[in-house]
């Protein structure tokens, strides 16, 4: 950035600045506007076009990456050689004389040099086995402690346990080739692969044999202990370095671990200010753990007093500053910062300049104040101060908030060059800005190599690539990234799992989505109740009703309750296979097994059967369970009559009833269901003879009966008897719901044969009351009776009798339509004033009455509005197109 910024700092020092993007064909281009403080005002300003390549190239001479070409060529070799062929004896010879041809000086340090890259470089770790055996094989050099503890944390930090395990079990075999304490080796090897019992183990043995280990093995050993947990033998192996004289800054910072680890903070804050106090040397590093722990318990407040605690009694404090920083920065608590470095001056003179513009560039990226950053990075380069990790992630972050989203990806493909090692919260910032900008590949290749590197995601982060992944039915993809993730070790957010899953559901890919589970599962992960509900309906469509009742009973299993229409659709399934019918009672014995019998279970067997038109099934169920001696509920007996009634076994159902009268007595729930059942089966008569007898019985009919009788007499134009249910419901209730004032208005629009009959029933009537109303309404609507066409009348009139819905002003937009279109147009924006959406029938009235009135134009933009809404024409109103 140096060339970039010293071609414009004299133009603009702490000026603001713009970046525009040029774009021409497929090439992009920056312009970068510096506008001179005294020239705000006019129209000159400074421009300076630039490539991406451009201003990642500007970046190297600042970055200072040093020269890394000879690590570059050695891991170039290394990994030249085909995949399959890596442990082929004519390609590793090959690989040999390669590096042989660099005539490398081979000693610790250099071996030490190659291997620190290649981790920190993340670069292949079985290039850095390689490169270590081959160097264990060259004359004059032999392996030390200090290389075979680098592998051992290169293969850790891989997590190729297995790997390393055989390569210990190897250097056992091959003891007599190295020139290293072979039991030390052993112990580092096992302690670092996470195998502390081992270690011990040998350990043991060697303190059998009168062998000791040396302080540094001893320390490996202690960390690793305390890394696995192991407390007690922590104790033991610190107790055995005290009395060696072993102890040290090291073994003070690995026991303040211990005790974070244990969150027993107060002991650990008590430890060093007991060595404080014995002006012992109290070492920097085991501060900057107590205060990491503090931090992540969200107590940064007393982790600064600790911090100003220990400064005044001259511990070297840098890491542990460093520390505070980063997490302040990360939990975005810049203000508590910057509240105490201006009350302690202490504290500032001890936090070197680089940190302190850190965290200022990070806070003002917080805010979007790119301005600002800018004159920041102008600042550190004026002052020649060199930019760390945090430093480069903070530019990378920068180029992602000013659009610059190809510079950013440039940068981020360039980075082993510059020693670039990403962050979570940069990562997070990258793989956004891709997703906004569309370039949804680059940003999957970026989440894929964070997980690589041991970075998960945030859970907004994984969630805006899995949208825009599912958008674009990329889901191959993304299920790559969840399955590798988790075999990381690394757990995904579960909603953003349970959203792919469901995503995969919806686009008829069940398999993928069951097998995705599957992954899941092996983790112990619980999925969602609404994840179940998406796996079990898409397996049904699939006609997988064996693996939809598997899936109903693991969801059971894992505590979610599902709901009587997932149970039924999952009993449909199984019944609509004739050789599925035996998996439909095994889904029955696995319940009664599982779940203590109960009516509860038999009537979802019951209701599914009856759905799924199996009668006969349904009656075998509720045989079952009188025979397992569970009296039959309610519920029982109204599912049976259901199931009856849907498939027009009508006289079935009648002896069900009837059956039913011995064992209870019939109240308003089982009349109400034979009622509206039969008006379902359009058969009216015997409706109304049970509703005879219900009020014979003194059991009040339901509105819903009221409702479908209604319904039902009206379609068959026995309008006597509609007009007479209405005034009983006059006199029972006082009021009719929206769903009969809807129906009666439809009928008045198709004849006036309903007008005549309520004439006739309520001639010498009270025609004040609310019921008079509606008759005059139905005069109105029918054509019987002039009246004003103003919208606000009407609807006065028709709240009086019954509750307005969207239905009502559908079959008021009717009535208007029919007269002039205009009004039809202000009913519209009169029902969308109201609050209401307009739905299928609204859109198809109108454009059905544009087109009655040949105003085809104003027809065809109509239909595109109703088209973008989703909905589509009646197969009437197509006739007329």
């Amino acid at each position: 950035m140096i060339k970039l910024l010293s071609s414009i700092k004299h133009v603009a020092k702490s000026s603001p600045f713009l970046l525009l993007k040029n774009r021409n064909g497929n090439s992009c281009s920056y312009s970068c506007l510096f506008i001179s403080p005294s020239a705000i005002d006019s129209p000159s300003v400074h421009r300076l076009n630039l490539s991406a390549k451009d201003v990642v190239a500007s970046l190297k001479d600042w970055f200072k990456a040093p020269n890394t070409s000879l690590l570059d060529r050695i891991f170039s070799i290394l990994s030249s050689q085909d995949q399959a062929a890596r442990d082929d004896e004519s390609s590793r010879h090959a690989a040999d004389l390669a590096l042989s041809h660099l005539n490398l000086h081979l000693s610790e340090t250099f071996v030490l040099q190659v291997l620190s890259y290649g981790r920190s470089s993340s670069k292949d770790v079985l290039s850095c086995l390689k490169f270590f055996d081959w160097a264990g094989r060259q004359p004059g050099f032999h392996h030390t402690r200090a290389t075979f503890h680098a592998i051992f944390k290169i293969l850790s930090k891989a997590k190729l346990v297995p790997l390393m395990l055989e390569f210990l079990q190897d250097f056992m075999k091959h003891r007599c080739c190295y020139r290293v304490r072979f039991h030390d080796t052993l112990v580092l090897g096992y302690a670092l692969a996470g195998k502390p019992a081992m270690a011990l183990q040998l350990f043991g043995r060697m303190r059998f044999q009168g062998l000791d280990l040396d302080s540094f093995a001893y320390h490996v050993l202690l960390n690793a202990l305390v890394d696995e947990s192991c407390f007690d033998a922590v104790d033991m192996i610190a107790k055995q370095i005290s009395l060696r004289g072993f102890d040290n800054g090291i073994t003070h910072c690995i026991l303040v671990k211990c005790w974070c680890k244990q969150n027993k903070l107060e002991e650990a804050e008590a430890y060093l200010r007991g060595m404080a106090e014995s002006r012992k040397p109290v070492d920097g590093h085991a501060v900057s753990v107590i205060v990491s722990a503090l931090c992540k318990g969200n107590r940064f407040q007393h982790a600064a007093t600790l911090l100003e605690e220990f400064t005044e009694l001259n511990v070297p404090m840098e890491q542990a500053y460093g520390i505070w920083l980063q997490n302040v920065v990360q939990r975005g608590k810049i203000n508590l910062y910057l509240n105490f470095i201006n009350r302690k001056k202490l504290f500032s003179r001890n936090v070197p300049r680089l940190f302190q513009y850190n965290v200022l560039v990070l806070r003002l990226l917080r805010e979007y104040r790119l301005n600002d950053v800018f004159d920041l990075l102008i600042g550190m380069e004026n002052d020649g101060i060199s930019p760390d990790k945090v430093t480069m992630n903070a530019v990378l972050c920068f180029f992602c908030k000013a659009g610059m989203v190809d510079v950013a990806i440039e940068l981020y493909n360039s980075r082993s060059e510059f020693g670039l090692s990403l962050n979570r919260m940069t990562y997070s910032d990258l793989i956004n800005n891709l997703c906004w900008n569309g370039v949804i590949d680059e940003a999957y290749c970026v989440l894929r190599n964070s997980v690589r590197e041991g970075y998960f995601p945030s859970k907004k982060t994984f969630s805006i690539l899995a949208g825009a992944l599912c958008r674009e039915e990329k889901f191959d993809r993304i299920k790559e990234l969840v399955i590798s993730s988790i075999e990381q070790k690394f757990r995904p957010c579960y909603d953003v799992c349970d959203s792919f899953i469901v995503a995969l559901c919806k686009a008829n890919r069940v398999e993928d989505a069951y097998l995705l589970h599957g992954e899941i599962s092996r983790i112990n992960k619980d999925m969602s109740s609404k994840t179940y509900f998406h796996l079990i309906h898409g397996f049904c469509k699939s006609n997988r009703g064996d693996i939809a009742a598997a899936l109903l009973l693991e969801m059971q299993e894992k505590g979610h309750k599902p709901t009587r229409k997932l149970f039924r659709y999952v009993t449909c399934c199984l019944c609509d296979m004739q050789s599925l019918e035996n998996q439909f009672f095994k889904l029955l014995e696995m319940q009664l097994s599982h779940f203590e019998p109960s009516s509860h279970i038999f009537n979802f067997f019951i209701a599914g059967a009856g759905h799924a038109k199996k009668p006969e099934l349904a009656r075998e169920v509720f045989e079952m369970m009188l025979r397992s001696g569970i009296k039959p509920s309610l519920r029982s007996d109204i599912f049976m009559l259901h199931s009856y009634l849907k498939n027009d076994r009508i006289s079935d159902a009648l002896n069900f009833f009837n059956d039913v009268r011995q064992r209870r007595q019939i109240g308003r729930k089982l009349y109400s269901s034979i009622v509206v059942g039969l008006c379902k089966a359009d058969k009216v008569d015997y409706a109304l003879n049970f509703m005879r007898e219900m009020r014979n019985n003194n059991v009040f009919p339901g509105m819903e009966c009221y409702e479908h009788l209604i319904q039902l007499l009206c379609w068959k134009e026995s309008y006597s008897l509609a007009v007479s249910l209405v005034n009983e419901l006059e006199q029972t209730r006082g009021y009719i719901t929206s769903f009969i004032g809807n129906v009666l208005l439809l009928h008045s629009l198709k004849t006036k044969k309903l007008y005549k009959a309520w004439v006739q029933f309520r001639e010498g009537q009270d025609e004040t009351s609310d019921i008079s109303l509606l008759g005059q309404l139905i005069g109105i609507f029918s054509g019987c009776m002039e009246a004003n066409q103003d919208i606000k009348s009407l609807e006065e009139i028709i709240a009086k009798c019954f509750p307005v819905d969207v239905y009502t002003y559908n079959t008021l937009l009717r009535k208007l339509s029919e007269s002039k279109v205009d009004l039809a147009f202000e009913l519209y924006d009169w029902i969308c004033e109201k609050g209401y959406e307009p739905n299928r029938w609204t859109y198809d009235i109108i454009i059905r009455c544009l087109l009655k009135k040949g105003r085809r134009a104003e027809a065809q933009r109509w239909l595109e509005e109703m088209f973008e809404k989703g909905f589509d024409l009646t197969e009437r109103t197509k006739l007329l197109i």
